[in-house]
């Protein structure tokens, strides 16, 4: 990449990345041991895998991701040939610069602590697939940590909040 002559390009900026399909945790991993400054939202979700319910890590921004740079100083050129890179995001030859107030604004948010993103919406109809009530529909209302739900289920023609865990749930076909 060109060194630029304006001083304004010695200040650090942020770029995007875009990374080869499914490979964005790899080019994160491999572009920060090689000493750059990466932004990789990611967030948690529940996703089914072989008829269980598990949590897993997927990124905010699926193929792209964000990297601290500065025209001058830093080193451009490992940048392309990093293992999951594919190009760095360009209009015409200059890259692109993302206004830093918005990297600054998602990384303020809980995106990898909290707020898992469930596979099941409080009112849905779900069956439940184990135990004493096993092919039984209920309402899901929520969770409870992150492997209990809690279902509302019409025992003895009376609504009752039950307890279960969250892998003995099922969306049930409408």
């Amino acid at each position: 990449m060109d060194s630029f002559s304006d001083a304004k390009d010695a200040i650090p900026s942020w770029y995007v990345i875009q990374c080869k399909g499914g490979e964005s945790f790899r080019a994160a991993e491999h572009l920060t041991n090689q000493g750059y400054e990466v932004f990789h939202p990611v967030l948690s979700s529940q996703r089914k895998r072989q008829g269980k319910l598990t949590i897993v890590t997927e990124p905010l921004f699926p193929y792209y991701l964000f990297i601290c740079l500065d025209q001058v100083a830093s080193n451009w050129g490992p940048i392309r040939s990093t293992r999951g890179v594919l190009r760095l995001i360009t209009f015409g030859n200059r890259p692109v610069a993302v206004p830093s107030q918005l990297v600054e604004t998602l990384r303020a948010q809980p995106h990898h602590q909290e707020g898992i993103h469930t596979y099941f919406s409080a009112g849905e109809k779900v069956t439940i697939t184990d135990g004493p009530f096993k092919d039984l529909e209920a309402i899901f209302t929520s969770l409870k940590g992150e492997e209990r739900a809690i279902v509302l289920l019409n025992v003895l023609n009376r609504p009752q909040h039950l307890d279960i865990p969250v892998n003995s749930l099922q969306k049930s076909e409408q």
